[in-house]
């Protein structure tokens, strides 16, 4: 039987001032091992989902992890038949994740880690306001329950909407989580930087939840979205059941001939 092929995604807020020179390396690591996927690059540090055997996928994590501001890479892995990315890219960002807003830098501050373990005893407090900081088609397949849709079509609209609705004189707590942890972890730094005090996020975001969290005591509803050709995960990292109507966001079902919202075919 053919083994499955690995799908990893990671990141890292770590200052990489050489970064630029790391791109043409980082590509060739990867095409010579066949791992397939994106990764960016920006002086703030690494965000990549990437895909390959379990040869080749170790053999790049492995050369990351010899230099030593990548030593203890969190990865969250998935597995699936085939690899679910075209091409291998390797991007240079102003950030690895978009928020906008300058001087909000996660390697000088960030909210409190917490582990998927102790995630929904948090979240289950009257007194915490529970945020899922992605984009609006990404919280209408799945999300935590009781969460607040901040109803973004880009993370950068996030500040917006914190300034809009948000006031650290009455959110006390807040908690707030993505898909791997890199959104929710950049927004904690923003709101610290505009006086919100008690700031949590979720240690690994979603998938690392979903891995490790036995589905009878999981708090997560739906499915969710990743950005691979597989469009979304259920609880057991498997391809999901639903998928994105291309012209209109609207959440269609993958044996769907058409989009019940607007008719059109073309899917994700």
């Amino acid at each position: 039987m053919q083994k499955p092929i690995v799908v990893t995604t990671f990141y890292k807020f770590v200052p990489l001032p050489d970064y630029r020179e790391m791109k043409d390396p980082l590509l060739s690591l990867c095409k010579d091992n066949g791992v397939k996927g994106t990764i960016l690059l920006a002086e703030e540090g690494i965000n990549a989902t990437i895909a390959g055997t379990r040869d080749g996928i170790d053999m790049v994590m492995d050369s990351l992890g010899d230099d030593p501001r990548f030593a203890n890479l969190v990865t969250k892995e998935s597995y699936h038949e085939e690899i679910p990315f075209q091409r291998t890219k390797v991007r240079l960002k102003r950030e690895i994740v978009a928020l906008k807003v300058d001087g909000v830098n996660p390697n000088e501050q960030v909210g409190t880690y917490v582990e998927p373990n102790d995630w929904n005893t948090l979240i289950s407090r009257e007194d915490v306001v529970v945020i899922d900081t992605r984009n609006d088609y990404e919280v209408k397949i799945g999300t935590f329950k009781n969460a607040v849709n901040p109803e973004t079509d880009a993370f950068n609209e996030f500040p917006d909407y914190v300034s809009e609705k948000l006031d650290p004189t009455k959110h006390k707590k807040v908690a707030m989580f993505c898909t791997g942890g890199i959104r929710c972890e950049k927004a904690t730094a923003f709101m610290l930087q505009q006086g919100f005090e008690e700031v949590y996020h979720l240690s690994g975001g979603i998938l690392r939840y979903l891995e490790l969290m036995n589905p009878d005591e999981s708090l997560w509803e739906g499915e969710c979205f990743v950005f691979d050709e597989r469009v979304t995960v259920d609880h057991h990292l498997q391809k999901g059941t639903v998928t994105i109507c291309d012209d209109c966001k609207s959440t269609v079902n993958v044996d769907d001939k058409q989009c019940p919202n607007c008719g059109s075919s073309n899917f994700l």
